[in-house]
């Protein structure tokens, strides 16, 4: 597959713009997770039923109600993912827009078997992000959330991986 060419297309200002702002959210967003997780008193134990530290998963061992800084937290959090989605729709619609202008059936095709892998593999991840995250807690099991953890931390970089 031939690699898509974002600085040829945007400029080099404008990726390293995005790339800034993703990193910069990322980062914002996992130390404002990361300071409330550590400043809760855990009274359970420290044994997670996990393969990795969720936030879900450290809350139930917390004996402090720490209930609304973490819903203030999952506010800015989807808010952040609403951001980045609506930017993923826009670009996705661009290229469609884009590659139903080729005049050529061979281009289209090349450009959409490039292009529907990872729209499928970014549907997987917000899915399974979504579901795994804001599901009730009645839906709650441990066989569950280990799935769910799996299907969107596992698997899309792997399926990514063999795109390329």
């Amino acid at each position: 597959m031939v690699p898509l060419h974002y600085r040829t297309v945007l400029g080099s200002r404008a990726c390293a713009t995005m790339a800034a702002a993703a990193w910069g959210t990322g980062v914002l967003n996992a130390l404002l997770h990361t300071a409330n997780t550590f400043s809760l008193p855990l009274c359970q134990g420290n044994a997670v039923d996990q393969f990795f530290c969720e936030i879900p998963q450290i809350l139930k061992l917390s004996c402090s109600d720490a209930y609304l800084r973490e819903v203030g937290l999952i506010v800015f959090s989807v808010l952040v993912l609403f951001g980045c989605f609506a930017c993923i729709l826009f670009s996705y619609v661009q290229i469609f827009r884009a590659v139903l202008r080729m005049p050529s059936e061979q281009g289209r095709h090349k450009a959409f078997s490039t292009c529907l892998p990872h729209l499928a593999v970014v549907s997987l991840f917000v899915s399974t992000g979504f579901f795994a995250n804001l599901r009730p807690p009645s839906l709650s099991s441990p066989s569950l959330d280990l799935t769910m953890a799996v299907l969107y931390s596992v698997v899309p970089p792997e399926l990514l991986a063999m795109e390329t």
